[in-house]
Order: structure tokens, then C-alpha cells, then sequence
């Protein structure tokens, strides 16, 4: 938890406390004081659960290129082995399915002049 979500709310229940003071012995001063102290509170608790999120994302991110980065060899594998399967099992539209995309590359590259 972050150190700014941890003043944000203890300042918002202060600003709480002596809002509620203040209204109660009928000081428009310490209403109005308590009522912006709460609001700070809050803004800066929004920004600690802001932060949070990003370092949890940026977390999540690195955790899911790490698990890539360490098995890229077996996906690379796992792949080539369901292509070569497929291929395997319908040699005649892997073969049309090859010449599209040959096809196709070779009207892009022709274009590129």
C-alpha cells in the first residue's frame, strides 16, 4: 500500500472529524477547513491507488515477459509442431493457403518502388 493512500485517508477522516466539529459547535471556519482538509485527503488517497495500479500493472507486465522471454523455445515448438500437422492432414490447402500469402507478399514488394 502506498504511503500517499495512507495520509490520503487518515487527513480525509481528520478533515471528517473537524468538519463535523465544526458544524456542530457553529464554526463556518472549521466546517469549511475540515470540509477542504477532506478533500485533500481524498485527492491524495485517489493518487496512492493510482499508483498502486500502475506498479501492480507494470508488475503484471513484467511477470508476463519474463514467462515469454522463458518459454519462447516451447511455443516456437508447440507451433511448428500444430503447422506441421495441419499441413500433414490438408496438404492441399496448406499449399493454396502458402501461394496467397506468396501472392500477396509479392504484390506488396512489387508496389514498394
Amino acid at each position: 500500500m502506498d504511503k500517499d493512500r495512507i495520509e490520503g485517508a487518515a487527513k480525509e477522516f481528520g478533515g471528517k472529524v473537524q468538519g463535523a466539529v465544526g458544524d456542530a459547535v457553529g464554526s463556518p471556519g472549521n466546517s469549511a477547513e475540515g470540509r477542504v482538509r477532506e478533500a485533500e485527503g481524498t485527492a491524495q488517497n485517489l493518487y496512492g491507488q493510482g499508483k498502486d495500479a500502475v506498479r501492480d500493472a507494470a508488475g503484471e507486465a513484467s511477470r508476463y515477459a519474463s514467462d515469454v522471454y522463458e518459454n519462447a523455445g516451447a511455443y516456437a515448438h508447440e507451433g511448428s509442431r500444430a503447422v506441421r500437422q495441419s499441413v500433414q492432414e490438408r496438404p492441399i490447402s496448406a499449399l493454396l493457403i502458402a501461394g496467397i500469402i506468396g501472392f500477396a507478399l509479392g504484390l506488396s514488394l512489387r508496389n514498394r518502388d
